[in-house]
């Protein structure tokens, strides 16, 4: 009887196949820049479309002819800076030791934290300073929030916060860069430019309880094995002994709802009237763009209304392509 090998059905590197604690996903990374510059910045997944551009890819069989792309465009309204946040290396990791929050922060950001009410901004600048010089702090952070109630397609008003990293080698000179944002709105266009390569970070649809056979992806039961009773299960749960069920085991669960990084995503297009980017009838399940828009290759993971958060590409070519030379965006309605 023939005894085939292969690989075991699914990838055991995400277990535990669990939900996500939270909605904000988190950027356990960033790329070195050498520059002080932002990293990162946010956005809320409106829908797909597909655009008409030229091929730019050297050697392509169409190269310098027209093709059709899929994209997915991201409404990006303005995000503000809420804090600076340093942190001290301790033997148990990275350590916040001092915080400047602005006095300017919307009435809305109530809705998310307890907004701290008798702040010294100078003393704590001051104390932020001082720490940088005595070489105590080793990493800084600014903390920011978005501004949801300004996009009608998502029913909300309390704002995510979250940190993005400060580019740069020098914290002084990562603390000086750092200032001159604090209380202010950031654009996406102050942070990410049209041709850029970066990363997206997003909690994926949830399905909610699956069996194997969706979550795993193991075969169906076969011949008379399927006629014994079951035929969207496992054949065993293991071995007698060791007495207990192995975690390696593919069995029923949640499925979805995971937080999921895709590399190198292409920025086609960043511009200020999302209108010019609506389909007819609206985005389904969205509603009208009507802040600054983002145009990515390709697919994001997530469904409409969902927060994408980016960052320069961590793991980009040695090559920047060039700008993309961008035809035609259809704008035909997609309720079918």
């Amino acid at each position: 009887m023939s005894h085939p090998h292969r690989p075991r059905r699914g990838s055991i590197a995400y277990s535990p196949r669990v939900r996500a604690k939270s909605e904000i996903p988190r950027v356990r990374a960033w790329p070195l820049q050498k520059q002080p510059k932002l990293l990162g910045f946010a956005g809320y997944k409106a829908g797909m479309t597909h655009v008409i551009m030229t091929d730019d890819v050297p050697n392509s069989l169409t190269s310098g002819m027209e093709i059709s792309i899929p994209v997915t465009i991201l409404e990006a309204p303005p995000m503000k800076v809420a804090a600076i946040r340093v942190y001290s290396n301790t033997t148990y990791g990275a350590n916040a030791i001092a915080e400047a929050w602005t006095t300017e922060l919307d009435k809305e950001l109530n809705r998310a934290m307890t907004v701290p009410k008798k702040h010294d901004l100078p003393a704590a600048i001051a104390k932020i300073e001082q720490l940088i010089k005595d070489g105590i702090a080793k990493d800084l952070r600014v903390v920011m929030y978005t501004l949801p109630e300004k996009v009608t397609g998502i029913p909300k008003k309390k704002p995510e916060i979250m940190e993005n990293n400060i580019g740069g080698t020098d914290i002084k000179a990562r603390f000086e860069y750092a200032r001159t944002l604090l209380g202010k709105f950031i654009n996406i266009t102050d942070v990410f430019n049209n041709g850029d390569i970066v990363d997206v970070l997003a909690i994926t649809t949830g399905k909610g309880l699956q069996g194997p056979v969706k979550r795993w992806g193991i075969q169906l039961q076969k011949s008379k094995h399927s006629r014994a009773g079951s035929v969207r299960e496992i054949g065993t749960l293991g071995a007698w002994h060791p007495s207990h069920v192995s975690w390696r085991v593919p069995q029923l669960g949640q499925t979805g709802y995971h937080q999921r990084t895709e590399f190198n995503k292409r920025i086609m297009q960043i511009g200020k009237d999302g209108k010019t980017v609506t389909p007819a009838g609206g985005v389904l399940n969205y509603g009208i763009i009507r802040n600054d828009y983002i145009i990515i290759k390709g697919s994001v993971p997530g469904p409409a209304k969902r927060l994408v958060r980016l960052r320069p590409a961590i793991r980009s070519k040695k090559q920047t392509p060039p700008v993309p030379e961008i035809k035609h965006i259809s704008l035909e309605s997609k309720q079918g």
